[in-house]
This record gives structure tokens, C-alpha cells and sequence, in this order.
């Protein structure tokens, strides 16, 4: 009877490629990535028992993981294929662990298979070649997860406790990488820009023109800040062209011929760095697409992996590859494009994995013309950019003929002793090598492509002083980090690894610490206040010679040179006496960066803006005063550290009355937790989207107005408003509501014949908001007067003021998903329920008693 064996690897997609590859009987299946993790409560890792770490299935695997445990019942073998790094490991080992648990594994063969590349040769090679799993890899991860636990469930909760931020995050990676952004912002607001200026001369020769800059004055070589004013450099100018009388001679001629050499292939940084600069990719969008070419694309012949594995920091290529890849270049660049010998390439990174491979094409003969038209645009763009590199690394280096010739002022061509020097520079490509495939990008650093070939001249020759000019410069500060500047400076200061890139950028930007504006890292004032906080109390853990350390440690885990618990309690014995430390001394007003603006001119009051648990806001008064103190939000464009008095001042003239309508009602504008918003009768609201709240005059006010009661009187099919029911027309179709409960229509209904009874029939059977068709799309807050409490126009920002260093709710999340986010925090579903019930409850009471007589209706 022929063996049955089972074959697991992490997604479907790379299920389906491997699968047409084996035999009938070999089974494929997907664990879907992960299928454990630590249990997210406190607990889960115990220093005290030697970090003994708590695992759970995840919810969303655990039928893949059923379904796994199915098919292995029906096998003789598990060949555990996940991914060929620490990660991968580990998920084979979870999943071994979690199938022990079933008893579906006693005697069955169990191997580890490992592959860099899905084709048929490698994944064949791949399971005649199979290993056990590597403990000190799954040990590396592990160590890896426990201190990315034992720092998020220490920091994070002073976070919340000390700053007054619930849901913010410290990260033992995603810090340094905060702290390296926010650098770069402080360099650029400290930084003092100097002048400088440069000569220019425009010269011609056998009626060619042609550029020259000056490089030496009276004996002396030019630097940047030679000439640093417009007097100087009208008298340097002066003096050569006195000296010159219209001619320049040629003192001094260089030629050179000069090799450039290709940049080696892809590793996991620099394909990010390049799909970064060339095609505009983020390193998130990058690496999703090259998972999908590792997996397999189909482009006419089935679905083929087309990229070697993309998670490396390897410049490797592997012997068959070069060969393959040197016979193609001879076959589309001529067999000169080829060198002697094959190139090869050593990384600078000490830890890296030498045994693996550069990122590359599985066969360099899919040339990115034959994939054209046949894959997804993007896929194409990435692979061209793959295929394109790694064939330029194999290919001769790009010869350059460049010269540098020097000229002088008047008609000698004697440079000692004259008053000044000009040079021109020219260069010529003789070979263009590798170039004919591709040329490495640069950041932050403008490149001329255009090569400058300057006329024939012989030194002694006369030359054409056509202008010469000074040209105003002046220093200008670093450049922000781009997605490509910021994984690059990640990789030189060895924070993170290839695996990791991608998800410390994800995380600046999804918890609100950064900004992208331009495609540059601009970190926002949250971000700010938690650099600050964590750079100040616990510095050596931000330390980017810290962090690589540790890398360094867990490198070593893997390798076997080091054992993980030993790593891990010298790490934790002082992060837990300095988390202690700051537990007892740091207080939140120390926190907050508060800075004074300056007075009220009206009051006298100090105004202040500060970082509160809604974010920056600005304070008139102080806490001491027997009236309490004002406050407001910032704008979203506003700044703490930059924000002026006149600025602060502004955010006070809300809400302002612009007019009254013809009913007597007063039209209002001001800001409530939906944004800004009119109000125009005791429970009539329109959003303000386009206009600015403390500019809108009433004649714009009026057209808003006009154009929300047009849009609700196509809106409101039947109103019964004794009964506070209606009948609307909905993004989904005709349904009734009663604010509390929405109800479908019958279908064979005309909805404006329905009757009051009708309408009450239909609600009573409906289910409640968020139960429902209609839940998905409901807003989960406490209660409806919850969550309409602050479209009041009674002064709005200063009600929802909860405490004396608290801002506007403006930017509150609803009490239940508050609620359920820090109960789940603390770990437990059943928990997360009672918290939102209690919250919603709680809120429901609290809203209602501050808003009596006011109007519950969000504005629209």
C-alpha cells in the first residue's frame, strides 16, 4: 500500500502551486499563518517560572487547524513546509505541539522540509532532504515574543496611567524607530539655515558652450562657506572678470576612464528602499506582492512561483542561478556584457543568513516581456524590478571616459599664481554595461542622468569667458525620512530584521504616531509626547546600540550559541526595577508638555497648550481659579510645539452665532465629537465639511443649511412625530426607524402606504442596533443620547471637559468600544462584554443628567 502524506505550508495560494508539483499522494494544506499565540492577558509570560509562556489557538485558525488534524488521521506522514525562517519554525512547531494535544500525531512520521523557491526541482529536492525542527530557531522566536510582551504589557500601561492615553503602545522595536523620527523633526525645527555663495562661469569653444564653477581664489581652494555674502561675491567676481578681460586659458587637462560597478540583488531592505523610490510602493504594498510572486502567479502555464523567497538579508546566489542567469544576459546583451567571472557579493550585516539566497527570479529566462499583460500591473512592476537587478549584478561594469579641465583667467595657461581657477567637468559613457538593464536609485539626492561632453581642448587653448555669476545658496535642514530612508537607517543601526521592516512602519503610521505628508515620516504630537516620555524614562531601552543588541541575542539564540532563558532575565531584572521606579516618581502633569502661550488680553488668564487623554488642547485658566478653566482642541493642522497665542486664541471663539432664521431660531456654528457643525433649531444640525468653522460667515451657513433640508426632504418618506418614528430612504433601500431600532420594509410594500401600527409592528420584531441587517453599519455607543450628547450647542467643548486637564471629547472613542478595547486588553471576551455593558450604562446615566432640555441629534 503507497504511503499517504500530508504537506502544510502557511497559505492557500502557495498550497495550490506546491500541490501540482507532487505526487497523487501527497495532500496540501494551509495553516493560514499562525495558529497560536500568547494568551493577551497579564500572566502570559512568567518570569518567575522561567518565562514559562502561555499559549491559546487563535480563533480564526482553529478550523484550518481541525482540518489539518482530519487529513493527518488519514496519513502515514507530516512534512511541515512553512516559511524557511524563525517564524516559519515556529509555526511548525505550534502546530506540532497543538496536534500532540490531539493525540492525532502518535505514530506518524513527522520531518521538517525547507525551500527558497516554489518550483518542481526545489520543492522535490526539498522533501528527499527533510530535518527536524530546529529548536533553537523556535527558541529565538520565542525569546523574540516574550520580550515584545514584557515590554508591551509593562510601558503600555504607563502610558495609559502616567500620560492618560488609553490605547497607546510602546513597542521594544517600533520606539527607536519613533524615536529616530521625531530626531529628525527636532534637527529640522532647531536648524539654522547659513548662506553661501557659489561663482559660475559660462564659456564657449568651437562654438560649443559649455559650464565652469570656481574652485580656487587667490591661492586658496573654494569651500562652501568661502564666500558667504552678496558683497563677496560681487568682489570675486569683480576680480576674475578684471583679470579675465572676456578670455579664459586651459592650465589643466584630466582625463580618466572609470568603472561603475552594478549593485548587488535584492535583499528584503533594499527591494523595499528601490520599490520605494522607483515605483512608489510602501514597504507593506512591496512585501504582499512579492508573497504573491514567491507563492505563484499563473500566467498561462499555471500558477509558478517566479521570485526565490523574499524575506532575506543574504547577497547570495546560488551557482545554478548565476549560470542561468550569466547565459542569459549573452543571449540579450551579447555575449561582451558578460564578465570573465561571476560576480560575487559579501553583506556588511555580521548575522546574516549566508546559507539562503538573495532575492532573485526562480528562472531568469521569464523575462518581465513575456509576463507583460498576463499578471497584475503591480505584480509586473515589482517582478520587472526583481528580474532586472539581479540580471544587472551579473553583468560588466559601465565604463565612463571623464575629464576635468581647469582654466584660468586672461590668456595664460599658467595656473600657479593666477588670481583664480575654474573648473569644467565632462564624462562620456564608452560602456554601458550593466546600465543597459538598470541603474540603482538614490534618496534625497538629485541625479543627473545626462552625460556632458565637454568641446575638444589642448592645455594653453583659449576659451570664450561668455558670464560669469554668483549664485545665492543657503544650507538647507536634513530631509524627513521617506518608507526607503527610514528601513535603510532600521537596517544600518541593525534594528529589526527582514521580517520586521515592513510592520514597524505599519504601526507608526495605525496607532497615530506619524504622519505621511509627501511620502515623509512626520511624527504627530501623540507620537511626540510618547518619544518623550519613553526617551526620558527609559532611555536605555531606546537606545538603537540597545536594540541591536538584543537582535544580536536572539541571532545567537538561533544559532545555538546562546540558551533564551538566561537572554531574557538579564533583560528583565533591570527593565522591571526601572518600570517600578517610574511607576512611583513620574507624574502625568510631567507627562502632559504643557507650554504657556501667553494671556487672555480680555481676562488676564494664562493660556497653555498641553496633551491630554483626547489630545493636544489649548487651556485658558489654570486649575487653581475658582471658575474652571476653558478649553479646546487643536486643529488638525495645528502643532504643539509650534502654535502661537494668536492661533490659541482663535480656537476660544467657538461656537459663535452667525444670525437667526426666519422662525426665530438662532444659527449657531461650533464643534461638537462629530466634527464642526451649524445648528440651526433646537435639534437641527448640518455637518460643516468643507469650510472652516471660525471663518463660515452666514450667507455660506444658509446655502449648508438650504441644501440639508433639500437632502432630507428626499430622505423622510413618512414622519409620525408623536410617535418619534419615521420612514426614510436609506443607503440600502426604504426602512423604519425609531432611533433606537431600524426595520426592514417588506418587498412587496410601497413604503409611503405603511400606517403608524404598521410601522410599530415592524420595529417590535426588528432586532436591536447591531444585531441585525442594519447593525453593521450602526454606531456602537452607549446609548442614543450618548451618542448625541455632544452635538449640543450649549458649549460643547467646555460640557464634555471631564477634568481640569482634559480637552474636548472631540476625539473620544464611544464609551463600548473604549470599553471593550481595554477589556480585551485585559484579556478576556466575557470580561470585554460586561465592561462595554456597564460603560454603555454608565455613559447613558451620565449623558442624560448633563444634557437635560438639550437636543439628542447627531449633526449631518
Amino acid at each position: 500500500m503507497e504511503q499517504k502524506n500530508l504537506v502544510i505550508v502557511e497559505s492557500p495560494a502557495k498550497a495550490k502551486t506546491i500541490k501540482k508539483y507532487l505526487g497523487k499522494n501527497f495532500e496540501v494544506l494551509a495553516s493560514y499563518g499562525h495558529v497560536r499565540d500568547l494568551v493577551p492577558k497579564e500572566g502570559a509570560v512568567d518570569p518567575k517560572r522561567k518565562f514559562a509562556m502561555r499559549y491559546q489557538i487563535l480563533d480564526k485558525n482553529e478550523k484550518h487547524v481541525q482540518a489539518i488534524a482530519r487529513a493527518l488521521k488519514k496519513s502515514d506522514a507530516l512534512y511541515l513546509a512553512t516559511d524557511p525562517d524563525r517564524e516559519g519554525e515556529a509555526i511548525s512547531w505550534h502546530l506540532t505541539e497543538l496536534l500532540k494535544e490531539q493525540g492525532v500525531l502518535d505514530g506518524k512520521d513527522v520531518h521538517r522540509v525547507v525551500f527558497y523557491e516554489i518550483t518542481k526541482n526545489a520543492i522535490r529536492e526539498a522533501i528527499g532532504q527533510p530535518r527536524d525542527i530546529s529548536q533553537d530557531l523556535v527558541n529565538a522566536q520565542q525569546a523574540r515574543r516574550a520580550l515584545d510582551y514584557l515590554v508591551g504589557f509593562n510601558l503600555s500601561p504607563l502610558l495609559w496611567k502616567k500620560a492618560g492615553l488609553p490605547g497607546a503602545s510602546a513597542g521594544r522595536v517600533q520606539s527607536p524607530a519613533l524615536r529616530m523620527i521625531c530626531e529628525r523633526e527636532e534637527e529640522i525645527l532647531n536648524f539654522k539655515p547659513r548662506e553661501y555663495w557659489t561663482i559660475d562661469a559660462d564659456a564657449e569653444k568651437s562654438k560649443q558652450t559649455f559650464p565652469a564653477r570656481l574652485i580656487e581664489f587667490r591661492g586658496d581652494k573654494v569651500e562652501q562657506f568661502t564666500v558667504t555674502n552678496e558683497a563677496q561675491a560681487n568682489d570675486v567676481r569683480q576680480a576674475i572678470e578684471d583679470a579675465a578681460r572676456g578670455k579664459l586659458s586651459v592650465a589643466n587637462i584630466d582625463k580618466k576612464q572609470r568603472r561603475r560597478n552594478p549593485a548587488p540583488p535584492f535583499t528584503t531592505s533594499t527591494l523595499q528602499q528601490e520599490a520605494a523610490r522607483k515605483l512608489g510602493f510602501g514597504a507593506q504594498r512591496t512585501m504582499r506582492l512579492a508573497q504573491q510572486l514567491y507563492e505563484g502567479v499563473d500566467f498561462g502555464e499555471g500558477a509558478v512561483g517566479l521570485i526565490t523567497y523574499m524575506r532575506t538579508d543574504s547577497l547570495n546566489l546560488a551557482a545554478e542561478a548565476v549560470a542561468e542567469i550569466r547565459q542569459v544576459i549573452g543571449n540579450l546583451y551579447g555575449a561582451d556584457a558578460v564578465p570573465e567571472s561571476p560576480r560575487t557579493y559579501k553583506t556588511k550585516s555580521k548575522n546574516a543568513q549566508e546559507a539562503h539566497e538573495a532575492i532573485r527570479p526562480t528562472s531568469a529566462s521569464v523575462t518581465p516581456e513575456r509576463l507583460q499583460g498576463k499578471i497584475d500591473n503591480d505584480q509586473f512592476k515589482l517582478y520587472s524590478l526583481i528580474w532586472k537587478r539581479a540580471v544587472a549584478s551579473q553583468m560588466e561594469a559601465a565604463v565612463y571616459d571623464t575629464v576635468a579641465v581647469d582654466l584660468v583667467p586672461g590668456t595664460s595657461a599658467k595656473r600657479e599664481g593666477s588670481t583664480a581657477v575654474l573648473r569644467a567637468n565632462g564624462s562620456t559613457l564608452v560602456k554601458p554595461g550593466y546600465i543597459a538593464v538598470y541603474k540603482e536609485g538614490q534618496d534625497d539626492a538629485a541625479e543627473d542622468d545626462n552625460d556632458r561632453i565637454l568641446p575638444a581642448m589642448e592645455v594653453g587653448d583659449e576659451v570664450t569667458l561668455l558670464a560669469l555669476r554668483g549664485e545665492q545658496h543657503f544650507t538647507e535642514p536634513p530631509p524627513r525620512f521617506s518608507e526607503a530612508s527610514l528601513v535603510k537607517a532600521l537596517e544600518e543601526h541593525g534594528i529589526g530584521r527582514p521580517s520586521t521592516y515592513a510592520s514597524i512602519i505599519s504601526t507608526l503610521v495605525n496607532k497615530k504616531y506619524t504622519e505621511l505628508v509627501n511620502r515623509r515620516f512626520v511624527p504627530t504630537d501623540l507620537g511626540k509626547i510618547v518619544n518623550k516620555f519613553l526617551t526620558r524614562n527609559f532611555h536605555h531601552y531606546v537606545e538603537y546600540g540597545f536594540t541591536a543588541k538584543m537582535e544580536d541575542d536572539l541571532d545567537e539564540i538561533a544559532d545555538g550559541r546562546e540558551a533564551w532563558v538566561p537572554v531574557l532575565e538579564r533583560f528583565w531584572t533591570e527593565f522591571k526595577e526601572r518600570v517600578d521606579v517610574v511607576d512611583e516618581t513620574v507624574t502625568r502633569e510631567d507627562v502632559s508638555e504643557a507650554r504657556e502661550l501667553g494671556s487672555d488680553p480680555v481676562t488676564g488668564k494664562p493660556i497653555s497648550v498641553r496633551y491630554g487623554k483626547y489630545g493636544p488642547f489649548v487651556q485658558m485658566g489654570t486649575k487653581d481659579d475658582e471658575e474652571k478653566p476653558k478649553f479646546a482642541s487643536l486643529k488638525p493642522t495645528q502643532r504643539m510645539d509650534t502654535i502661537t497665542l494668536a492661533e490659541a486664541l482663535e480656537l476660544f471663539t467657538l461656537p459663535r452665532t452667525l444670525g437667526q432664521m426666519d422662525d426665530g431660531h438662532s444659527i449657531r456654528v461650533a464643534i461638537g465629537r462629530f466634527g464642526p457643525y451649524i445648528q440651526y433649531g433646537a435639534k437641527k444640525f448640518v455637518s460643516i465639511k468643507d469650510d472652516d468653522p471660525y471663518t463660515i460667515e452666514l450667507p455660506r451657513a444658509l446655502e449648508l443649511i438650504k441644501a440639508k433640508e433639500e437632502a432630507d426632504a428626499h430622505r423622510i418618506i413618512l414622519d409620525f412625530p408623536d410617535a418619534g418614528i419615521q420612514v426614510l430612504n436609506g443607503r440600502y433601500g426604504p426602512y423604519i426607524t425609531d432611533k433606537v431600532k431600524n426595520a426592514k420594509i417588506p418587498k412587496d410594500r410601497e413604503p409611503r402606504t405603511l400606517t403608524l401600527d404598521e410601522c410599530k409592528e415592524l420595529l417590535a420584531a426588528a432586532p436591536e442596533r447591531g444585531k441585525g441587517r442594519f447593525g453593521r453599519f450602526a454606531k456602537k455607543t452607549a446609548a442614543p443620547a450618548a451618542q448625541a450628547a455632544e452635538a449640543s450647542s450649549a458649549k460643547p467643548i467646555k460640557a464634555a471637559a471631564k477634568s481640569k486637564s482634559t480637552p474636548a471629547k472631540t476625539a473620544k472613542a464611544p464609551a463600548s468600544a473604549t470599553a471593550k478595547k481595554a477589556a480585551s486588553k485585559a484579556g478576556s471576551k466575557a470580561a470585554a462584554g460586561t465592561a462595554v455593558r456597564a460603560a454603555a450604562k454608565s455613559a447613558a446615566k451620565k449623558t442624560s443628567a448633563k444634557t437635560a432640555g438639550k437636543p439628542a441629534a447627531k449633526p449631518k
